[in-house]
C-alpha cells in the first residue's frame, strides 16, 4: 500500500524535473531567462467544485515545478522572474488594449481595438515576456540608483 500510495507523486517529481532540465537548458543555451506565472494562493482563488475538479486541482504540482526551476536556473545562471499573471490573457500583445471581449475562445485571441489576432496561449506568453522584462528592468534601475 505505502508503495502504491507515493507512485503518483513520484511520477509527478519525475516528470517536474524533467520538465525543469529542459526548460531551464532552452533558456541556458538561448541566453534567456524565464518567465513564470506567480500562482501563490491559486487553490484559494479558483473554484472547484465536484470531486474531478478538486482532485485536478490538488494534482497540479505546479508550486513543485518552480522549486524546481528555480534551484536549476540558479545553479545555471539563469534568472527566473515571477510576474502576476492578471489579465494577460485579456491584454494584447501588439497595442496593449486590455478587453474581456479579446479573448473570443479558450484557444483564440483578437484584439478589438487593433484587429490582431493569435492562439491565445501565445498571447499570454508574450505578455508574460513583457512584464518580466519591464520588472527585470525596474529592479536593474533600482539597483542602480
Amino acid at each position: 500500500m505505502k508503495r502504491i500510495a507515493g507512485k503518483e507523486a513520484r511520477f509527478r517529481k519525475h516528470e517536474n524535473h524533467c520538465i525543469s532540465k529542459s526548460i531551464v537548458a532552452a533558456a541556458k543555451g538561448t541566453g534567456r531567462g524565464i518567465a513564470v506565472e506567480d500562482l501563490s494562493g491559486i487553490r484559494d482563488r479558483l473554484p472547484a467544485w465536484g470531486r474531478d475538479a478538486r482532485n485536478r486541482l490538488s494534482g497540479w504540482s505546479f508550486a513543485q515545478l518552480v522549486a524546481f526551476l528555480d534551484y536549476k536556473a540558479r545553479l545555471a545562471g539563469v534568472p527566473v522572474v515571477k510576474v502576476n499573471p492578471a489579465y494577460t490573457s485579456q491584454t494584447c500583445s501588439a497595442c496593449g488594449h486590455c478587453e474581456k471581449d479579446n479573448r473570443k475562445s479558450q484557444e483564440k485571441f483578437l484584439c478589438v481595438s487593433c484587429g490582431m489576432g493569435m492562439n491565445a496561449d501565445k498571447n499570454a506568453a508574450l505578455n508574460l515576456r513583457a512584464l518580466a522584462l519591464s520588472k527585470q528592468a525596474i529592479e536593474l534601475a533600482s539597483l542602480t540608483a
